[in-house]
């Protein structure tokens, strides 16, 4: 027995020797982990330890299905998505021009109609001024003494604000036009037109019986008044009133013989003219009427002639010889 316990002590493996050897792995493990401390810090992060062989596949397969649903959601894929962003990129840089140009322009015009809107608010102002001076003068002269203006609602917006009229009559209490009477509504308004007239004539007026509401003294001022202006304009007047009629150098006339169907009938008046007799120097005052008919009848055409001759032989007898037009327009 004691031989064979000799020859296994031979075998026993030398614990010194084993010792070396692990102790040389323990510092071949440590300066593993050194070198891959420092290279997880040298990439900025901790690597993750290496999965197992069975864990890689696992995720790649995971991987590929979650891919395969992404792309599945995507649907079909336009291959022409670069030429329509070139197309697209083209059109927004043509409005964007466009945009800039408008903005431009719309500056310019802005800048323009500033400026006109300032030389119109000077010509406005200064017109006002000039029409507001003859209103009162013709005011005055129209109804023999009183005041009037005309005043702006708003003066800091005079282009767009709308003016009052603001009258008294002599005798009166000075008021707004529209408590006025009608006869002295219409010398008002009279007054305003050829105080406008006076600032910048028309080449004719018309005048739709603007003498109706007006009694005798206000006619004869009236007719006054026309008679400065009848060197600027011609003045087409609708009237009946006799003293008006008296005034005309040409009078029309309208008739209805039968019912629907309307005639009218001219009348031309001439001024009075100087004639010699025997030698001697003589003034005569003569009315030379030619009559133009226009009606199929001349009876009917001469009837109202004479009728309007016999109104207005007395005035046209002793009118001054003043060169303008009216136009007589009623019912024989």
């Amino acid at each position: 027995m004691e031989r064979y316990r000799l020859d296994l002590r031979q075998f026993e493996p030398d614990s010194e020797a084993q010792k070396k050897v692990l102790h040389a792995h323990l510092k071949r493990a440590e300066r593993l982990e050194s070198a891959a401390a420092v290279v997880d810090r040298g990439l900025g992060e901790e690597q993750p330890p290496r999965p197992t062989t069975e864990a890689t596949e696992d995720d790649q397969q995971k991987l590929i299905g979650d891919l395969a649903r992404q792309l599945e959601n995507m649907g079909p894929v336009n291959l022409e998505a670069v030429q329509e962003y070139d197309e697209l990129e083209e059109r927004y840089r043509f409005l964007e021009a466009q945009n800039t140009d408008l903005t431009n322009s719309r500056r310019e015009l802005l800048e323009v109609i500033a400026r006109i809107n300032s030389t119109t608010q000077e010509l406005f102002a200064e017109t006002f001024a000039q029409v507001r001076t003859n209103f009162r003068e013709m005011f005055a002269e129209l109804f023999g003494g009183g005041r009037a203006d005309l005043q702006l609602i708003d003066e800091n917006d005079a282009l767009n604000c709308g003016i009052e009229i603001i009258a008294k009559p002599p005798g009166k209490q000075l008021q707004s036009i529209s408590l006025l009477s009608g006869g002295e509504r219409t010398m008002t308004a009279v007054a305003l037109l050829f105080a406008i007239y006076m600032v910048r004539p028309s080449p004719f007026c018309v005048l739709d019986e603007m003498d109706a509401p007006l009694d005798e003294s206000n006619i004869n001022r009236f007719i006054k008044v026309l008679e400065r202006f009848v060197s600027q304009s011609q003045f087409i007047i609708i009237t009946h009133n006799k003293r008006t009629i008296a005034k005309a150098d040409i009078l029309y006339g309208v008739t209805m013989e039968e019912r629907g169907v309307s005639k009218l009938v001219g009348m031309k008046m001439t001024a009075p003219r100087k004639v010699e007799a025997n030698g001697a120097s003589a003034s005569v005052e003569e009315t030379t009427q030619r009559h133009f008919a226009m009606a199929e009848e001349e009876s009917r055409a001469s009837s109202l002639a004479a009728h309007a001759e016999t109104s207005t032989r007395d005035a046209c007898a002793t009118r001054n010889q003043v060169r303008h037009t009216y136009i007589y327009i009623g019912n024989a």
